[in-house]
């Protein structure tokens, strides 16, 4: 559980965070639960395993809303099929309680965490305008 300062240093973070950084925060989170899942999976702890993985489902759920398939056009369908593969291996992960698809499922993740990194100095120059991305606050 949150401590009252962290959580404002959170909340103040993620308010001030341009979509970029948002997305990139998701990111981590996400990458962050499938490690703990696969930790939690070689201790044999279920119960932390399937709540580790059920946070990774709803990041990637949440990463798969915010694209904008009319403005990101074939970008955002094919990111959308990868977010539609990842949510895939973390069901089968859970359900069969095998690392494989967790570790798949980081590996993908991984790879697209630091394409978002290479985006930073066209978000300062241009914005997100053009990348089909939307972000709920």
């Amino acid at each position: 559980m949150r401590n009252h300062g962290y959580q404002s240093y959170f909340d103040n973070e993620v308010l001030a965070a341009t979509p970029l950084q948002l997305v990139q925060m998701l990111y981590g989170a996400a990458l962050d639960s499938i490690a703990a899942a696969r930790r939690y999976l070689r201790l044999g702890d279920i119960r932390a395993r399937s709540r580790a993985i059920s946070k990774a489902l709803r990041i990637v759920t949440e990463l798969s809303a915010c694209l904008r398939p009319e403005a990101g056009g074939e970008l955002s369908r094919n990111l959308a099929g990868v977010y539609g593969y990842v949510l895939r291996l973390l069901i089968e992960a859970n359900i069969k309680q095998i690392e494989p698809p967790l570790m798949e499922a980081e590996g993908l993740l991984s790879t697209l965490a630091e394409a978002w990194k290479l985006c930073a100095p066209v978000e300062a120059e241009h914005g997100f305008s053009e990348s089909g991305l939307r972000v709920k606050r």
